[in-house]
């Protein structure tokens, strides 16, 4: 993409990037799966063009009834439910990495679009930038 490309996908604010955060980190145990939610809020506020992508142990981050009281965290998946309000309706989840932890999409705390992992590939060589956690 040239910079004429870059300049002429803007809006009166300035340039819009299309960013894609792929999450494959369990919710807690780490600090990663909060940090790139607060990272898609951030890009959205600045009406970046965000997508989000959910494999491996990412898939957890959105599964409904988690249970956080052991752990002493607060449970922050509902959160996901107010991507839409910030126009971050771009939710996937690889298909394989959904099917070997035994979850379906109504499993979900949010609407995604399951992908195969080829058509993750190609959804990530569309992007201008890709951040994984």
């Amino acid at each position: 993409m040239s910079d004429m490309d870059l300049w002429e996908e803007h809006d009166e604010e300035g340039i819009v990037k299309r960013f894609l955060y792929v999450n494959r980190k369990a919710p807690y145990g780490t600090i990663y799966a909060l940090e790139s939610l607060e990272m898609v809020l951030i890009a959205a506020a600045f009406d970046q063009d965000v997508s989000v992508v959910f494999m491996d142990d990412g898939v957890y981050q959105i599964k409904k009834g988690q249970d956080t009281s052991g752990i002493n965290m607060k449970n922050f998946s509902p959160t996901y439910r107010a991507l839409e309000g910030y126009d971050v309706e771009k939710l996937y989840v690889c298909r394989r990495s959904m099917e070997e932890r035994g979850l379906i999409p109504d499993d979900l705390v949010v609407p995604v679009e399951v992908l195969e992992p080829e058509a993750l590939k190609a959804l990530m060589a569309e992007q201008d930038v890709v951040l994984s956690c």
